[in-house]
C-alpha cells in the first residue's frame, strides 16, 4: 500500500458524509429563523474586523447562508446544488469531495483576511463545485429559464471568462479573491489540464503533419489537376514562363507562354 493509500486511509475516518445534505439543511434552517431572526444572516457574514472582535463563529456560519430569500428560487438553488454536488461526492468519494470543500473553504478565509474591507458569503466556494461539475460532465443539460437547454460546460466556460476578466481589469483585491475561487479547482485538476492540453497540442501537430502529407506537390495551372487526384499523369515545369509554373503532360506543350509584368 503507497503513501497516499495510507494517507486516505487514516483520513477518510474524519469525512463528512453527505455533506452536500448537512450545508442545504443548515441554509434551510437559517432561512427558516431568517423570519423570526430578521439580524441573523447579517451575523453569519465572514467579517475578519469582527471575528478578531470575538465573533469566531463567522469562519464556519458563512457557508450556511441561504442562496436566496425567496421560496421559490431557494428551492431551485438548493435542488441544484444537490445535485452536483452529490455527484462529485459519488464520483470521488466521501473523502476527496469533503477536502475539495475544504481547500475552497480555507482559501476564502484567507481571501478574505487578506483583502478585508467587505462582509463575505460563499458564493465563490459553491462556484468552484459547478466549476468542478461542468469539468467533470460538460454535456449535462441544463434548462435555462426552465426552458432554454444549455450544456453545462458553456456556462462553465461563461463563469471562466467572468473571473478572467475579474483578474485582469480589477485591483489586487480581486485578484486574490479570484484566485481563492479557483483554487481548489486548480489543485484537483491540475493534472487533468495539464494532459487535456499535451494532447490538444499532440492533436494540431498530428492535423498539421496530415494537411502537409495531404497537400499535393504538383498542380497543374491550367485544369488544376494533381498529383494526388491523377497519380498516373506527370508534371513538368515551364522555364519560359514567368514563375516558372507546373503543367500536366496534357497541357505543357499547348499552353501559352506567360511573361513577368
Amino acid at each position: 500500500m503507497g503513501f497516499k493509500d495510507k494517507l486516505e486511509r487514516k483520513l477518510s475516518r474524519f469525512a463528512i458524509p453527505h455533506l452536500t445534505v448537512w450545508i442545504i439543511l443548515g441554509q434551510v434552517l437559517f432561512f427558516i429563523l431568517h423570519f423570526s431572526h430578521h439580524n441573523i444572516i447579517d451575523r453569519m457574514y465572514l467579517e475578519p474586523s469582527l471575528v478578531w472582535a470575538g465573533q469566531w463563529w463567522r469562519v464556519f456560519s458563512f457557508v450556511l447562508i441561504p442562496p436566496s430569500y425567496s421560496p421559490i428560487w431557494l428551492f431551485f438553488d438548493i435542488y441544484f446544488f444537490f445535485l452536483i454536488g452529490n455527484a462529485l461526492e459519488n464520483t470521488w468519494g466521501e473523502l476527496h469531495y469533503n477536502l475539495f470543500l475544504f481547500i475552497g473553504w480555507i482559501a476564502t478565509i484567507t481571501a478574505a483576511f487578506l483583502v478585508p474591507g467587505g462582509a463575505v458569503a460563499s458564493l465563490y466556494l459553491f462556484g468552484s463545485v459547478f466549476l468542478a461539475f461542468a469539468f467533470l460532465y460538460p454535456d449535462f443539460v441544463i434548462y435555462v429559464a426552465f426552458v432554454l437547454p444549455v450544456r453545462v460546460k458553456y456556462l462553465g466556460w461563461i463563469m471562466w471568462a467572468f473571473y478572467g476578466w475579474m483578474f485582469l481589469s480589477g485591483g489586487w483585491s480581486q485578484r486574490v479573491i479570484v484566485v481563492a475561487a479557483v483554487l481548489n479547482f486548480l489543485i484537483f485538476f491540475r493534472r487533468d489540464i495539464i494532459n487535456r492540453v499535451r494532447y490538444g497540442h499532440r492533436k494540431m501537430v498530428q492535423k498539421a503533419a496530415k494537411t502537409i502529407m495531404d497537400e499535393p506537390f504538383h498542380r497543374c495551372t491550367t485544369c488544376g489537376i494533381t498529383d494526388r487526384t491523377n497519380p498516373e499523369m506527370e508534371f513538368r515545369y515551364c522555364n519560359r514562363c514567368a514563375g516558372t509554373p507546373c503543367y500536366c503532360m496534357d497541357h505543357i506543350n499547348a499552353h501559352e507562354h506567360r511573361s513577368a509584368k
